[in-house]
């Protein structure tokens, strides 16, 4: 082992790469409780909404739940460097997943079904992981089980966590880009690379602001991004 960094450069997709091409999907808003499995103190800061991705005329993939209120040191801007999103506090709780059937990712890391916490991440800066993306932010999956306050976590905690999710010593995470401000609820497909993409507002609250400033995110939750 070369050295102790976290390798991220296994983003999580919820089918099989050789499936992708041969389907297309969408993203729908449903009104649904958050599930039983997610702890009191989180449940209480999500929305009374969830965006469910499935397959056309299939079953559904996974159902999301975002936070009401996800703190912001600032309003959004452009990106500072390769980080997307400089006002978010890593280990940010950004909101709660389900993951209706096994996914996996382009490694054919399993990731069982089950209720995943989602919170902001990025990728260490250090010499494995040039030329994996142009930009360091993800979400990162962590077993709602064991991950219970709303409190954003260190980052030793998050990656440990996430690795939980995956069972190996790969964070289990969704490429996390920016989208169009005016950006709606989506699925949008990177033909080239056969990925499929999910367009999410989050909520952001701002200091000074007396209202959530809303900030749509763009998602890769199917096939194989940049990130791979």
């Amino acid at each position: 082992m070369r050295n102790s960094a976290v390798s991220f450069v296994a983003p999580l997709v919820l089918a099989a790469s050789t499936t992708v091409s041969a389907q297309t999907y969408k993203v729908e808003e449903i009104e649904a409780a958050p599930p039983s499995e997610v702890a009191p103190e989180i449940a209480a800061t999500l929305g009374a909404k969830a965006y469910r991705i499935s397959a056309e005329g299939g079953e559904p993939l996974a159902e999301i739940w975002l936070r009401k209120a996800i703190p912001a040191s600032a309003k959004p801007a452009a990106a500072k460097g390769t980080v997307q999103f400089p006002f978010l506090a890593e280990g940010e709780l950004l909101g709660v997943a389900r993951l209706v059937d096994e996914a996996g990712d382009y490694r054919d890391q399993a990731i069982h079904s089950g209720v995943y916490t989602m919170r902001y991440g990025l990728l260490p800066v250090n010499g494995d992981h040039l030329g994996v993306s142009p930009f360091r932010d993800y979400a990162l999956l962590l077993p709602a089980d064991k991950d219970k306050s709303v409190a954003a976590l260190p980052r030793k905690k998050l990656e440990d966590g996430s690795m939980e999710a995956s069972g190996t010593s790969h964070p289990a995470i969704f490429s996390m880009l920016a989208a169009p401000a005016d950006a709606k609820v989506s699925m949008s497909h990177d033909e080239e690379k056969d990925a499929w993409s999910v367009a999410l507002p989050l909520s952001l609250t701002v200091p000074g602001e007396p209202e959530p400033i809303r900030h749509p995110v763009s998602l890769i939750v199917l096939g194989i991004s940049d990130a791979a």
